[in-house]
């Protein structure tokens, strides 16, 4: 059997994410990617905590801030696309993405001060992996990261332990890491492969 659409899952972090690029192929998943893709400029180490000037302090307002998230922005957006445009090259059609982030909170709604620069900038690089997405004519899905597994579990048909040996398994031939930031990635992918049509045996 051909390979159906490929479906990407991201686990987006402060300044960068995890990625993988999960299909079908003859009934069985397959890793096709998996990789970092940074978000912040690694040569401007304030880029990836842009709305922190130290441990647990605000970075001020103003101009400065307004040129780091800005300056951040085109540099995900560049990591994005050229991401997108291998995959393309490649003859990848990507049928969807799932992206799991860690809160879902509007910054706005968080008095706290630092609790509240870290919903910022978790607002803002998974923004910049959503709009990239859309861009592309890439529809997401977003879950937090304490959901992801329930909701795999009511849309896969699996108990917990079997989605985690599922993982386990799919990760054994792929190059590099294949941590928890790598199995929500392509656990998030699965969701949006499988439940497109259902769901279907690992």
């Amino acid at each position: 059997m051909s390979p159906i659409r490929p479906a990407i899952g991201f686990t987006v972090k402060s300044g960068w994410a995890s990625a993988v690029l999960l299909t079908r192929t003859g009934g069985s998943l397959e890793v096709v990617d998996s990789r970092t893709v940074l978000l912040s400029d690694p040569d401007v180490a304030e880029s990836r905590q842009p709305y922190h000037a130290g441990f647990g302090t605000a970075r001020a307002a103003g101009t400065g801030l307004s040129r780091l998230v800005a300056s951040v922005r085109r540099f995900g957006r560049t990591s994005m696309n050229r991401l997108l445009r291998q995959y393309a090259d490649e003859g990848h059609t990507i049928c969807g993405a799932g992206v799991v982030v860690g809160s879902l909170v509007d910054p706005r709604t968080i008095g706290n001060d630092h609790i509240r620069i870290h919903a910022l900038e978790g607002q803002l690089f998974r923004t910049i992996v959503q709009t990239s997405l859309s861009k592309r004519g890439v529809k997401c899905s977003v879950w937090r990261e304490r959901d992801l597994v329930g909701t795999a579990g009511e849309r896969l048909g699996r108990k917990e332990p079997a989605l985690r040996t599922a993982l386990l398994n799919l990760g054994r031939d792929v190059p590099g890491s294949w941590r928890a930031e790598q199995k929500a990635a392509a656990l998030a992918a699965w969701i949006v492969l499988d439940g497109r049509q259902g769901s279907r045996p690992f």
